[in-house]
């Protein structure tokens, strides 16, 4: 398996440590196999998104299968949007998931620890949207 190429996750939060917590959480999930990159708050450790961060997030997830991004509220996500639009990640085949952040990430980081391709880390991690809780 150490050939194998799986598709990263990046996890951005407003919150340094919503996005660290969370990416204990799924890094449990993943075997520690699938890499989950915490993108949260600023460079100087206070809450907000930053675009270097995420970038260089998107540089350390990308194992040549492609990255996963998945953000907590409205800003985190027009952040990454630019920086899409911008072209960063092009050359990892990044994309943004429309999903809720941690259901979206176990499933995103599951999938991806089985070998799923872009594609069906995606889409995983958006049909986390249907998890029902009760």
């Amino acid at each position: 398996m150490a050939d194998v190429k799986l598709v990263g996750v990046v996890l951005v939060s407003h919150s340094p440590k919503l996005a660290e917590g969370l990416a204990e959480l799924v890094r449990e999930l993943g075997g520690d196999q699938v890499p989950v990159i915490a993108a949260g708050g600023m460079d100087d450790g206070s809450l907000g998104t930053s675009y270097g961060r995420i970038e260089r997030a998107v540089n350390e997830a990308d194992q040549g299968a492609g990255v996963l991004l998945l953000g907590d509220l409205g800003s985190a996500l027009l952040t990454v949007k630019t920086l899409l639009d911008e072209g960063v990640g092009r050359e990892a085949h990044a994309v943004l998931a429309d999903a809720p952040f941690v259901e979206g990430a176990v499933a995103a980081v599951v999938t991806a620890s089985a070998g799923g391709d872009l594609d069906a880390v995606r889409a995983a991690a958006e049909e986390a949207r249907q998890f029902r809780k009760l």
